[in-house]
C-alpha cells in the first residue's frame, strides 16, 4: 500500500510498498544554512567515542557521537539543533523527542548496515536523517527477496526519511570508501518511548 507523502516540497521516493517508505529531499535546507549548521556544530558538541563489543572483543566506534532531547530540550543543546529540529518537525508534522549526531571526520569513519532498534523507537513513527558536511553514500539493502540494493548520495541540506516499517524489511548504513571525502555531521531524529518515570513526571505525580 503506497503511503501519502510527508513533505509540502518536491521529494525523491525511494521506496514504497508493503515494505515500506523511503523518500529524500536534497535541498531540504539551503547551502548557507547547513554550512552554518555544520561550523556550529561541529564546534559546540561534545563529541564522544564509544567502544561496541562484537565478536568477543571490544572496537571503537568508526565515528564521533552526540544526543540530545528535544522534548524536553536539553539545556545545553545548540541553536542550530534547535532551529534544524523546529524545521523537520514541522515539515514531517511528526513528534520526534531525540536527536542521535554522528560525526564523520573522513572516508575511514563510516557505520555498518543495520536496522535500529525496534524498542528504541515509537511504532508508527519515521525517523528522519539531516545531512551536513560532505556528500556520503547511503546504502539500503532489503532483507528477503527480492534482495534489491539501493544507494543514496547524502547531499549537505538534505533530509532522508524511512518509515517505522523499513526498519523491519530494510538494513542501511555509510560504508567506508577509499575516495577523499571532506567531514560529514548526520543528525538522526527520532520519536523514542516515553518510560513510566517521564511519563509520571510529566502528568505532575511528583
Amino acid at each position: 500500500m503506497k503511503q501519502p507523502s510527508l513533505f509540502n516540497s518536491a521529494e525523491a521516493v525511494i521506496a514504497d510498498d508493503e515494505r515500506g517508505r523511503i523518500a529524500y529531499v536534497e535541498a531540504f535546507v539551503d547551502h548557507a544554512t547547513a554550512a552554518q549548521w555544520f561550523a556550529e556544530l561541529r564546534q559546540t558538541v561534545p563529541w564522544r567515542t564509544e567502544q561496541r563489543r562484537m565478536f568477543d572483543r571490544h572496537i571503537t566506534v568508526p565515528r564521533l557521537l552526540g544526543n540530545f532531547r528535544l522534548d524536553p530540550p536539553d539545556v545545553a543543546m545548540p541553536s542550530a539543533i534547535a532551529e534544524a529540529s523546529q524545521r523537520v518537525i514541522a515539515a514531517l508534522d511528526v513528534p520526534f523527542n531525540s536527536v542521535g549526531l554522528n560525526f564523520y571526520r573522513d572516508g575511514r569513519d563510516s557505520v555498518a548496515p543495520h536496522n535500529d532498534h525496534l524498542y528504541e523507537i515509537r511504532e508508527g513513527f519515521p525517523i528522519a536523517l539531516l545531512s551536513l558536511g560532505a556528500i556520503r553514500r547511503m546504502t539500503i539493502r532489503a532483507k528477503a527477496m527480492p534482495r534489491r540494493t539501493l544507494h543514496v548520495d547524502l547531499a549537505p541540506g538534505s533530509l532522508f526519511v524511512m518509515s517505522y516499517q523499513t526498519q523491519l524489511h530494510y538494513t542501511h548504513g555509510i560504508p567506508k570508501t577509499d575516495a577523499p571525502v571532506g567531514e560529514r555531521i548526520s543528525l538522526a531524529f527520532r520519536v523514542k518511548p516515553i518510560t513510566r518515570d517521564k511519563a509520571t513526571r510529566r502528568k505532575g505525580r511528583y
